[in-house]
């Protein structure tokens, strides 16, 4: 019988435990010496898991008979969009790419960590699949500016912004063509998570948007100044 997902069970809480000592382990490395053998092949590993994220979810689903649904096989949710972003930013370093991972990262995808929206617990595989994908999104938002030196330009907050409400825009169009719920903006998750405490649909989807605003102001300023200098 498949165990269902517990928040903060033993599971989650061992998930989170184990991605926060990945985190410290490349961020220490890549502190140390960012061009070192050891720190390569974690920002090498690190990349390649930032692209297999997606399929190794789908397959995760696939194993068990999962549904064959336009939101499983189409990867337009924000934490899929972002596994990718992640990945081309640890290739590039583009500035906007970094951008857009340390801010839709720990804006975004951290909340998805500390509130999933899963069915199964661990060792399910579709568990598994799940904190492997926002995982990598998470320590990669991280290692940027605390690893790898990377800052923000000035008002880089406002540009991760605007770009997190094209994406709005487009999942809203996908959702009404596809009858998907792509970024929750059609309804809520089942599971508890920050939403509950919002009104009801659209009102929360505006509330999401002012957090949104406010999280990522919040996340540039310990780069105010450093972001001024550039």
């Amino acid at each position: 019988m498949l165990a269902a997902f517990e928040l903060y069970g033993f599971g989650h809480v061992g998930a989170l435990i184990c991605l926060a000592a990945v985190a410290v382990l490349v961020i220490r490395r890549c502190r140390k010496n960012e061009y070192s053998a050891r720190a390569k092949s974690g920002i090498t590993l690190l990349t390649f898991c930032c692209f297999a994220a997606y399929p190794i979810n789908q397959a995760a689903w696939e194993s068990i008979g999962g549904t064959a649904s336009m939101t499983a096989i189409v990867p337009f949710h924000l934490c899929d969009v972002a596994a990718f972003l992640c990945g081309f930013a640890l290739i590039t370093r583009r500035p906007l790419l970094c951008e857009l991972s340390y801010f839709w990262g720990l804006a975004g995808t951290l909340q998805g960590l500390l509130t999933p929206n899963l069915p199964y617990d661990f060792p399910h595989p579709v568990f598994i699949a799940f904190f492997m994908q926002h995982g990598v999104i998470v320590i990669t938002a991280l290692l940027l500016p605390l690893g790898l030196g990377w800052r923000p330009r000035g008002r880089a907050w406002l540009h991760a912004f605007g770009w997190i409400l094209v994406y709005a825009m487009a999942a809203i169009v996908v959702n009404l063509v596809l009858g998907t719920n792509f970024g929750f903006l059609m309804h809520k998750p089942s599971e508890a998570s920050l939403l509950d405490i919002m009104p009801a649909w659209p009102g929360y989807v505006f509330c999401l948007i002012g957090l949104a605003a406010l999280m990522f102001y919040l996340l540039g300023l310990p780069f105010k100044n450093t972001s001024k200098k550039k």
